[in-house]
């Protein structure tokens, strides 16, 4: 798996690249775009769906010969003819990055079993990390609750919650679950680096952990994939297979490239 990163700030992003980029999607992404009241909102969406199409025009597609569509759950994928393999991604965004995680896809048709999350290391203003923990209780396990409260850092408590959520978080993504879903069926022990599921191994999954320092950005993010077998494997993603953008150069390139 690979996992490119679009750093976004919304001072550096001008309107008139978001209007000069909207018609690179097709009218459903744009109808989905332009419903976002905040401009910002309407950016960040607009990079989530330009990721996959430059990939895909990294690989020869042609920008009319490009198709998705989403589950009913919502997950969208890639339905562009002669894609061989077939491409499996997921993208998300927390504040100023969009992440896509992309591979192979093998098990999981037709989005195929790849999620991905990404979050900023911080806790609400005026709430301090033992109210914040608090507030998210209800999705933790007691294991993962006593790893965070642990007599460690708040920097390295703060650490151990999001690596815990985006795992989490990428895991629901990969199976294409909607809202709902308890978090506490997962445990991830960041310690002993075990992920259960209902108390069970999570068997056949490869949980791929990243950091984004670039840019002074302090994001945590993980990425996920079920690919059979017995085994569990967490691991970090190599260097070679983390991609980090700015979202401007990004755009422009996209449009340079597929205008």
């Amino acid at each position: 798996m690979q996992v490119w990163n679009v750093i976004y700030d919304p001072l550096e992003f001008p309107d008139s690249l978001y209007h000069s980029a909207l018609p690179l999607v097709d009218q459903t992404a744009q109808s989905k775009i332009t419903k976002f009241h905040r401009r910002e909102d309407a950016c960040r969406s607009l990079i989530g769906n330009l990721l996959p199409r430059v990939l895909l025009k990294k690989r020869g597609v042609a920008e009319d010969a490009m198709t998705f569509a989403a589950t009913d759950t919502g997950k969208p994928y890639c339905t562009t003819p002669g894609i061989d393999p077939p491409l499996a991604f997921n993208v998300t965004h927390d504040e100023g990055v969009i992440a896509m995680a992309f591979g192979t896809g093998d098990l999981g048709p037709p989005a195929f079993s790849v999620g991905v999350d990404v979050m900023k290391l911080k806790i609400p203003p005026r709430t301090t990390f033992t109210e914040f923990v608090d507030i998210v209780d209800s999705q933790l396990t007691a294991r993962e609750k006593n790893l965070i409260l642990a007599d460690v850092t708040e920097e390295e408590a703060i650490r151990r919650f999001y690596w815990i959520w985006t795992l989490k978080e990428a895991y629901t993504k990969a199976l294409g679950i909607g809202l709902g879903f308890d978090f506490r069926r997962i445990e991830y022990d960041v310690v002993e680096e075990k992920v259960t599921v209902d108390g069970e191994p999570a068997r056949g999954w490869q949980f791929l952990r990243f950091e984004l320092p670039q840019y002074g950005l302090n994001y945590v993010g993980f990425a996920a994939k079920f690919v059979g077998g017995r085994g569990t494997s967490i691991s970090e993603l190599s260097e070679g297979c983390l991609v980090c953008y700015d979202a401007v150069s990004f755009v422009n390139r996209a449009i340079e490239e597929m205008s």
